[in-house]
């Protein structure tokens, strides 16, 4: 909230979204050339800025459809271009494969928690947790912001447990989207 309050005058949620995008985008870029400190620091960085977006937008009153939409778009634009360019760099077929895995996962994870929060949405669930910071209800999973920012990084500090690392995130992933299919079993049609 510091930095928030600091910035929060100058510059609109939305540039701080696109900037952090950048950021991320640029240590896809120092992973595919295979420098990993580099790609280490500029992911630290893109998830501190991609942090404050919200922060800055709730402190100012600058909440919008728009800028939740955009952040979450342009996360997943960097999550899925970390482990691409891990393949560019490391050109190892197998972890090609885990890659592939990783990513047809995330689409299922995004898809059963986007559903399930257009769900939440439209029945009014939301209405019961105050709590939330969100621009949408998302109901929880194995792998969220916090495990994906963890795993990245030890994926970037230790680029030759890639293979090990990116599959525990995808068995993490499946046990997240069927906790979700669990969810939407007790709670949906009823």
């Amino acid at each position: 909230m510091p930095i928030a309050r600091l910035i929060g005058s100058r510059l609109q949620p939305t540039t701080i979204t696109v900037a952090a995008a950048i950021v991320g985008l640029a240590a896809a870029a120092a992973t595919a050339i295979g420098v990993y400190p580099l790609a280490l620091g500029l992911w630290l960085l893109n998830r501190v800025i991609d942090g404050l977006d919200g922060s800055v937008a709730r402190l100012t009153g600058r909440q919008s459809d728009l800028g939740g939409y955009l952040d979450l778009l342009l996360d997943v634009v960097v999550y899925s271009a970390i482990p691409v360019a891990l393949v560019i760099e490391r050109s190892d077929h197998r972890l090609s494969l885990v890659v592939l895995l990783l990513l047809a996962l995330f689409y299922i994870n995004i898809t059963s928690w986007l559903y399930l929060s257009a769900l939440i949405e439209k029945r009014a669930l939301a209405l019961r947790d105050r709590t939330i910071l969100t621009s949408i209800s998302m109901p929880s999973g194995m792998v969220e912001g916090g495990e994906t920012i963890a795993i990245y990084a030890l994926v970037l500090l230790m680029p030759q447990h890639a293979l090990v690392l990116l599959s525990v995130m995808s068995g993490a992933l499946a046990v997240g989207i069927i906790q979700r299919v669990c969810w939407a079993l007790r709670n949906l049609d009823r």
